[in-house]
């Protein structure tokens, strides 16, 4: 790409979400749907089974996180599709808006400022995290689709998990049908499943990362930046 070429070419700022943009996660939306749809003491039982089964999540999500992806997304097998779908605004308020980091909402809110394009990539499901998308702008979202069956969720993906390498896939796919220069764009991410997705771009940035991404971050001088919680953080693109 030429000097020229890539002056015209746009600029794109690639955010995960789980971790990132909020503390919250993929195990955090399924108990809230899950514990909506019992009685509060069949929810607290179910809730003290399922802590037990997350210890298991845990380790296969440190293992590999496409993996963890799989396995869990089964839980929301026989589930009615519509019902959850039309929970999604709710469980955004009451899940995932309390946890929202204050810093991204002012960070989104300056790449859009500067006419960048905001890309939410991420492993969550894509009707889990519309919302989140709208509040703060962003203008895609690539994610996973459960697939349906008669109604029901079949506890399948529509196609390979959102993590590590597939993020970074998706990426330059993305890239490559919009127009987007890798080399001038942003990318935030937590984890060291995030890393390729950060090594695509030319301005890879650690929110508040493990120990993994922390150190692969040092020894390449990339920013490390460490985002807190706002649990009345306002959305502002004025």
């Amino acid at each position: 790409m030429t000097g020229r070429q890539a002056d015209r070419s746009r600029v794109a700022a690639f955010f995960d979400i789980d971790g990132t943009l909020v503390r919250t996660t993929i195990v955090h939306y399924y108990a809230y749907f899950r514990r909506r749809r019992m009685s509060p003491s069949a929810a607290k039982v179910w809730y003290a089974l399922f802590l037990s089964k997350c210890v298991f999540y845990l380790v296969l999500d440190r293992i590999n996180r496409s993996w963890f992806n799989i396995v869990f997304y089964r839980n929301y097998r026989g589930m009615p599709a519509e019902d959850i779908r039309r929970q999604a605004d709710d469980c955004f308020r009451s899940v995932m808006k309390p946890s929202l980091r204050r810093e991204a909402v002012q960070r989104t809110a300056a790449h859009i400022r500067r006419g960048h394009e905001v890309v939410f990539v991420t492993g969550s499901i894509d009707f889990l995290v519309a919302p989140l998308a709208r509040e703060l702008g962003a203008g895609r979202v690539l994610a996973p689709t459960l697939v349906e069956h008669n109604g029901r969720f079949t506890g399948e993906l529509d196609g390979p998990p959102v993590g590590e390498k597939e993020k970074a896939r998706r990426i330059r796919q993305f890239a490559a049908q919009h127009d987007v220069d890798l080399s001038r764009s942003y990318a935030y991410g937590d984890s060291i499943a995030d890393l390729p997705m950060l090594e695509a771009v030319g301005h890879p940035v650690a929110v508040s990362p493990d120990r993994g991404l922390a150190g692969v971050a040092r020894r390449r001088d990339w920013p490390i930046e460490h985002w807190t919680c706002s649990a009345c953080a306002e959305v502002a693109h004025g």
